[in-house]
């Protein structure tokens, strides 16, 4: 395998990682505002935006990360 294969290789395993790891958070976020609101159901309001910024913040550095993959990628040409 020359360099450029490898380039595009770790751009696309980082790319990768970078989703799950963002569907990881947000499906994690999701299922403890839930049962919060569960169990407080008074406080589903606050939770809910909590939810909402945290959901934002998890977006944020993994469209950061996406960019410093394609970077990356084309970097490797």
């Amino acid at each position: 395998m020359d360099h450029l294969g490898m380039g595009y290789f770790a751009a696309g395993i980082g790319a990768g990682l970078a989703v799950l790891g963002a569907g990881w958070g947000i499906g994690r976020l999701g299922a403890a505002a839930m049962e919060g609101s569960a169990r407080q159901p008074s406080a589903a309001g606050d939770i809910r935006t909590s939810m909402i910024i945290a959901a934002a913040l998890i977006e944020g550095v993994t469209l950061f990360a996406e960019v410093v993959c394609i970077i990356l990628a084309t970097k490797a040409a």
